[in-house]
């Protein structure tokens, strides 16, 4: 049997500590190849221990000496040989090389091996199977370290044989014992049939490793897309947040200053009206005086002469009509303020909210291969419109042939997309996003369940989401162009007015396993109040 030399064995030995002891067979005092164990239990290389048996009469173990009566069976140890090269492996050492088994002082390296004679043989000693015609007939293999691999077991015979019943390579006795009357082959035959195979299964699996790269790459592109996005979203937070606070201080700010400019006012006036009220009080004290002197006057004439003069009412203010002006805000001026600190709040939000998604726009142009007969598309793929007369189009399995529906060519199967429709001056419309394997034939079942994810309006103004039971939606206004947002891994479809930056419906929570791909259906003409096109939008950041 071959030996096999190892390079760096004192590494083994280093890493490996007081077990390279036990890895070490005690006739090469080197590290075990192909370890068999004999009746005593000790363990040796298996063409160490066949060598020093061929030359001997006696079988006796070459460590305790005990003897055999006869030569026993040798079986490799597969444990032991499993913990070897496991040691081998965790010793980092360099790939082994295969030696002549012939040579007797310096070892060269082995050039075949015989599965005949079961032994590796250099350049020089491989000669006599190049020359005598009888060992020419053997086989001849590349050096290999487990050559047991290429002997039956049980005969201890190359195995030259294929068993296509048993799918297991056989030797000659094997085939004429336990696999009499199956079908074999050399296995040079059946190497040659399954080559193709192999061929084929390895550009699959190379278009596998292909794929997954592929998916790798996207994976780390998305990851950096979603990372970016992130940071940009998280500045666009700050700067939104920071633009509403700095709204609540200038509010807050000019309500103090409404009020402390009242209350000024309040106080200035109060102060007059003070001054004004001390000044009648002095008047009408000195009037008070000249009505208690003329009272007992005897002036007679005197009195009557002033009298009219006195007579007269004093010019002064009525105290009831004094009074100061309202000097607190109203609850109207603060619900008024309020008001239109939450109007700008929401429309800072929209505005956010609608421009986060737009950052996530797809060209989306329409697929003619999937549209009804009766539709009619736009040369740039970008229009659809419902037509009066069927078209004579290929038969395909991805055209729908009742509902009259288009697909978008883009399909998406990962991360963020968003796309624009202009549905103005329609009274009937679809839009939304369906999977790749819906069904396209007769009358179809518009639901998420299906594979749809959808919302519609029938009769100019009844809106609805097509959920497993449809839901009736109430809008403030009339949309005219409807935006489209896909989450993929979030599992969210949702539905925005664009002009007023409304939302018109979401579902949540889905589960997407396949391509998602734009969904469109302008709708019959309806005596031509439908007749308008459904228009995929260039998207546009609304300022």
């Amino acid at each position: 049997m071959a030996k096999v030399w190892q390079s760096e064995d004192k590494n083994l030995s280093s890493s490996s500590g007081p077990l390279a002891e036990e890895l070490q067979c005690s006739i090469c005092l080197d590290v075990f190849t192909d370890p068999v164990s004999t009746p005593c239990g000790h363990n040796f290389c298996r063409s160490c221990l066949s060598q020093c048996w061929n030359n001997s009469h006696t079988y006796k173990c070459p460590l305790c000496k005990e003897a055999f009566r006869r030569r026993p069976d040798l079986k490799i140890n597969t444990t032991l040989r499993e913990v070897v090269l496991l040691c081998k492996r965790n010793s980092g050492q360099s790939k082994s090389e295969v030696l002549c088994d012939i040579c007797d002082d310096i070892k060269m390296k082995a050039l075949k091996m015989c599965l005949v004679c079961q032994n590796s043989y250099c350049q020089t000693h491989l000669e006599p199977h190049q020359r005598v015609p009888n060992l020419k007939k053997h086989k001849l293999i590349d050096p290999v370290e487990n050559l047991e691999d290429y002997i039956c077991q049980k005969h201890e015979k190359p195995l030259e044989l294929f068993c296509r019943d048993d799918q297991t390579c056989v030797c000659l006795l094997c085939a004429v014992t336990d696999h009499r009357n199956h079908n074999t082959v050399s296995v040079e035959e059946e190497s040659r049939e399954i080559r193709p195979q192999l061929m084929e299964m390895q550009t699959d699996v190379q278009q596998m490793i292909q794929d997954r790269m592929k998916r790798i790459q996207d994976l780390k592109r998305s990851a950096k897309l979603k990372k970016e996005v992130s940071e940009k979203e998280k500045a666009e937070s700050v700067e939104l947040f920071t633009d509403l606070i700095r709204s609540i201080e200038r509010c807050q700010s000019e309500l103090l200053e409404m009020m402390e400019q009242k209350q000024k006012a309040a106080e200035k006036q109060a102060e007059e009206l003070i001054k004004e009220l001390e000044q009648e009080i002095t008047e009408l004290k000195r009037r008070d005086t000249e009505l208690e002197q003329l009272s007992h006057t005897e002036d007679h004439l005197h009195l009557l002469q002033i009298y009219p003069t006195l007579s007269r009412p004093a010019h002064t203010s009525s105290c009831s009509e004094i009074s100061l002006s309202d000097t607190h805000v109203s609850v109207e001026t603060m619900m008024r303020s309020l008001t239109q600190l939450k109007e700008t709040l929401d429309e800072k939000l929209s505005k956010t909210v609608m421009k986060s998604m737009q950052q996530y726009a797809v060209d989306v142009t329409l697929d003619p291969d999937t549209s009804h007969p009766k539709l009619i598309l736009s040369n740039g793929g970008k229009q659809v419109t419902y037509g009066d007369i069927e078209l004579k189009l290929p038969e395909n399995p991805k055209r729908f042939d009742y509902c009259c529906c288009v697909l978008a060519k883009e399909g998406f199967s990962s991360g963020r997309f968003y796309f624009e429709v202009q549905v103005k001056r329609k009274t009937d419309w679809d839009l939304g996003v369906v999977r790749e394997s819906i069904n396209r034939k007769g009358m179809i079942a518009a639901a998420p369940k299906d594979g749809y994810w959808a919302v519609a309006l029938r009769d100019e103004n009844q809106y609805e989401a097509y959920e497993s039971s449809p839901v009736s939606l109430s809008l403030r206004v009339k949309p005219q162009v409807v935006g489209v947002f896909v989450d993929y891994e979030e599992g969210l479809v949702s539905f925005h007015d664009v002009e007023s930056r409304s939302h018109i419906y979401s579902f949540t929570g889905q589960t997407f396993t396949e391509k998602l791909y734009p969904y469109f259906c302008p709708c019959n003409k309806e005596k031509g109040k439908n007749a308008a096109p459904l228009i995929i939008s260039h998207v546009g950041y609304n300022e």
